[in-house]
């Protein structure tokens, strides 16, 4: 009886349970005719567009299983014509036959036109543990929670390259991202991991500057209110000099004089340059003693306890 090397190892796997020949994962390598998902017949895939998985036929999925293949299904797509290369995952084996549907980012990381040929290989990729990312526009930062939106988007991709640009689709605007670095290759896959998450500056952003008030200097003079009284224009009364009948000089009201009047005038109206925001200061008035020795004068006070004394005089006894 002749077997074949394929046969026997099937017959010796189930008379005997043991794996003799075991098989080596052989790699799928196909030549496709590439296309936007735009033009997917039937209703709009958005979520395809949104993510890093590709469509693919059905007879892709026969080939697979027969090569058996380490899952997740990963692969390679490379742009002969110009050496450009990429990685993605597959969602869906419902394409025409000899046409592969990507998402448009993808085909502009590649250059490639509508029709045009991609080879398409299996790949394996060790799991992520980096990457960094830098915002093509600083609208990307503008975001409640950047880090939460990518983690979000990022579950829609199976795999990372490292100088890729990325497209992500959050409150209907996309927000396109290079792909800085990843560890530990080139190219990862970021299905079940934990990966640590970083961000690069958009180009030409620059760090907003916030002025922060200047603090008064403590050895500031204090303010002269003086000075800041009005010149003297027109009629003052009381301002002038006078004449004595008896011919002696009067005593005149000097400068120092006029000018406190005038400063009891304006002080009431002088701001607190002192004031700071955020404190307030409560003056209580004092009252005046007169009033305190009153009130403590008439809790002494008691009413009969003098001495009288008598208008008509005692007689004395003989």
């Amino acid at each position: 009886i002749h077997f074949y090397k394929r046969d026997f190892h099937k017959l010796s796997v189930k008379m005997f349970g043991m794996n003799f020949f075991p098989e080596i994962p052989r790699p799928f390598n196909t030549q496709y005719r590439c296309y936007p998902v735009a033009m997917l017949p039937g209703s709009e895939r958005s979520d395809v567009e949104a993510g890093g998985k590709i469509i693919m036929p059905p007879s892709a999925l026969d080939q697979l299983t027969r090569l058996n293949i380490v899952y997740p299904m990963l692969f390679k797509l490379s742009n002969k014509k110009n050496q450009r290369t990429t990685h993605c995952g597959v969602l869906e084996f419902v394409a025409d036959e000899g046409k592969i549907y990507i998402p448009y980012w993808m085909m502009q990381n590649l250059m490639l036109e509508e029709g045009g040929l991609v080879q398409v290989e299996s790949a394996t990729l060790p799991v992520a543990t980096f990457s960094k990312f830098q915002p093509l526009s600083k609208d990307f930062l503008d975001l409640t929670n950047p880090k939460a939106v990518l983690e979000m988007r990022l579950r829609h991709f199976a795999c990372l390259s490292k100088g890729d640009i990325v497209a992500i689709n959050y409150n209907n605007k996309i927000y396109e991202l290079n792909v800085l670095e990843t560890k530990p290759a080139a190219a990862v896959s970021i299905i079940e991991c934990d990966m640590n998450v970083e961000f690069e500056a958009p180009p030409g952003y620059v760090e907003p500057t916030i002025s922060r008030p200047q603090p008064m200097e403590e050895d500031e003079p204090e303010l002269d209110i003086s000075q800041m009284l009005p010149e003297d224009t027109g009629f003052m009364a009381f301002a002038g000099s006078g004449n004595r009948l008896d011919g002696k000089k009067k005593r005149t009201n000097s400068e120092t004089e006029i000018q406190s009047r005038q400063l009891k005038e304006y002080t009431r109206g002088i701001p607190d340059h002192n004031f700071q925001v955020g404190n307030i200061r409560f003056i209580r008035a004092k009252k005046p003693k007169d009033n305190d020795d009153k009130e403590n004068a008439e809790d002494d006070f008691k009413a009969f306890e003098g001495k009288g004394q008598s208008l008509r005089q005692a007689k004395s006894k003989k």
